[in-house]
Order: C-alpha cells, then sequence, then structure tokens
C-alpha cells in the first residue's frame, strides 16, 4: 500500500510496478556484500532510479522512483514528484510503497492500477488499460567525478600506490580499501575523495556499507548507504550527530560517489580554542551542507580536538567501502 505525504498528488500515478527480475536465477545466493555487479544476483537489477512522465492537469509532469533492494527477492520503493532529487523533485512530496519478486516478476500493487515490465520499460496502467506513466532505468553520475587535482595539490590516492597512508591497502584492480589513515597532517583544505558503497541488501541501517571520511581524524562526513532514504544526521552526506544532508543525494549501491568537501580548522589561542571547525559538503556535486559549525569532534573519532594538523581518515566499520581519486588543496 502507497504511503502518501501529500494528498493533492494524482494517486494514479506510482501506484503500482512491475520491475524486471533477472530471468536466470543464480546457482548460488550472492555474498552478503558485493563490490562486483556481476556478483549482485538478479535483486541488483531491480534496485536503482526510474524516471518517466503522465499527463497531469493539462501538462505532462515529471516523476522519479528510487527502488531499494531489502534482499530475498523484498524491495521498497520511493516514488518523488517532480523528478528524482536535485532533478526536479519538489522537495516534500513522496508516495512510498514495498514489493516482492514472485514468479519471475517484481511486483508493487495497488487495488487500481497494474504495471509490466517489457523491453527494458516499466508500463503503468489503469484498471480499463489506459496507459498511465512509462519509466526508464537511469543511471546518474556526478558531475565532479574524475575531478582533476589543481595545481600544488597533494594526490594522496590516485589508483597506483597506497603508500601514503599508514595503512593504506588496496584492491587487485587498484581501489583503496577502507580503514587507512593518511602520512601527511593537514590543517584547512578542500578534499576530493570518489567512494563505491557495496550492495548489501539483507543488511539494515548503520550496518549497511557503513564508513565515513573524517577532516583531521575528527571530524566524520557520513559514509553509508543511504539510497532512498530521507536525511537524517547518521545518514549518507550529514556531519554525524551534528547536521543533516538538506537534500538526500545519495546514488545506488556500486555507484562510484564524491565528496567534495571545503573544511576549515578550529582556531585556538594560547590551547583554547576560539573558534569551532566548519564544514561545506557536496555530495555528488550538489551542496547539501554550506559552512556548518561543526562544536567539537565526531563520534568514533580516533583523534581528540585539538591545534595541531590532523590526517585524512578512512573509516574501517566492517563493510567493503572502496575510495579512488583523493586530493586535497590546502588553504594557504
Amino acid at each position: 500500500m502507497w504511503r502518501q505525504t501529500n494528498l493533492w498528488l494524482p494517486q494514479v500515478l506510482l501506484l503500482a510496478m512491475i520491475l524486471p527480475a533477472n530471468a536466470e536465477q543464480p546457482k548460488a545466493s550472492p555474498p552478503a556484500a558485493v563490490t562486483d555487479p556481476a556478483q549482485a544476483g538478479p535483486d541488483f537489477a531491480v534496485q536503482g532510479d526510474w524516471v518517466g512522465t503522465a499527463p497531469y492537469k493539462g501538462k505532462d509532469v515529471k516523476y522519479g522512483v528510487q527502488i531499494i533492494a531489502l534482499g530475498d527477492g523484498k524491495f521498497h520503493g520511493v516514488g518523488y514528484y517532480g523528478g528524482l532529487p536535485s532533478d526536479g523533485w519538489d522537495t516534500k512530496t513522496k508516495l512510498e510503497a514495498d514489493g516482492q519478486t514472485q514468479d519471475g516478476v517484481t511486483v508493487f500493487k495497488r487495488n487500481d492500477s497494474t504495471s509490466t515490465y517489457k523491453d527494458g520499460e516499466v508500463t503503468i496502467r489503469n484498471n480499463e488499460g489506459k496507459v498511465l506513466c512509462i519509466f526508464h532505468k537511469v543511471q546518474r553520475t556526478s558531475p565532479t567525478l574524475g575531478a582533476k587535482p589543481p595545481a600544488g595539490a597533494v594526490v594522496l590516492f590516485d589508483g597506483t600506490s597506497a603508500d601514503k597512508f599508514a595503512d593504506g591497502r588496496m584492491t587487485a584492480d587498484g581501489l583503496l580499501m577502507e580503514g587507512a589513515t593518511s602520512k601527511q597532517k593537514f590543517q584547512s583544505y578542500t578534499i576530493h575523495l570518489e567512494f563505491l558503497i557495496p550492495f548489501e541488501p539483507a543488511k539494515r541501517g548503520q550496518g549497511r556499507g557503513n564508513s565515513g571520511y573524517y577532516a583531521q581524524g575528527r571530524y566524520e562526513v557520513q559514509i553509508l548507504d543511504s539510497f532512498g532514504l530521507a536525511p537524517n544526521t547518521n545518514e549518507c552526506g550529514a556531519i554525524y550527530g551534528v547536521a543533516a544532508a538538506a537534500i538526500p543525494m545519495s546514488f545506488p549501491p556500486l555507484s562510484w560517489q564524491t565528496y567534495d568537501v571545503d573544511f576549515t580548522a578550529a582556531e585556538y589561542d594560547g590551547g583554547k580554542k576560539v573558534k569551532n571547525a566548519r564544514m561545506t559538503v557536496r555530495h555528488n556535486g550538489v551542496e547539501v551542507l554550506k559552512d556548518v559549525e561543526v562544536p567539537q569532534a565526531t563520534t568514533a573519532a580516533p583523534l581528540p580536538e585539538g591545534p595541531e594538523p590532523g590526517p585524512v581518515y578512512l573509516q574501517n566499520h566492517g563493510n567493503p567501502v572502496r575510495f579512488r581519486n583523493i586530493w586535497v588543496a590546502e588553504k594557504k
């Protein structure tokens, strides 16, 4: 049953979906945490971003849908009036529903509409057979993906070596693994980093794709599988425990995502802090937090607050999160 947050949204739209599950079932269940799409199983084909248009009050209206995989053929769908977050959504109107794969198709039910998948499309029809909306799956890409370091920037990781991290580990395909602390320490700077969250549909909450980027080893910007979820201070894009992202900008698991963070270190006078640290966070190219004051070191920070510079720390929270293209442009 769809749970509607604004009654004015046309109830005949985004009401029921039948989305594709892979016709060929895997011989064994996928591993609990997947970093390779080829091993993700049939549920991976269903999850993701979908976009379509439908007539409403004499004009075509755009809609976005995010399908969250929950394991064992279960799903949760979130519909957005106007389009996906940062791409037309009105920031307030959503519809939500649960779904289940049965007999090779994934079904989100509603009494007054039926949807079918064919040739890469999701088609929603009312009970008279009239087509209401057609959705296509989209793969969104951050506009800062692959950003080049400016002149004078410190390149911490470019895929050739993890030597600039005291405990750096690399995968066979040249990605940095979670649980890494930079050897070099910094004061105020701008950082660019790219991260990939694993596909862990059977897990929930903070157990799903959890890591974190810590400025100076003190102040965390959360990394988590928050795809399709409302912002919170413990979700992706948040300064952990301090401020939630203004808009949910998470991409689906196994999509490369970006953080571009402007960090201003706390100021001290004679050992006494006189100004708090501040952070501006851009998640997948969208500013989700602007010049937020961070009053203290965040939860689980490896270093306490202090006047001395600190490292870039990428948290190991027990999930195989991967990183690439990390560079720091220090402020003079």
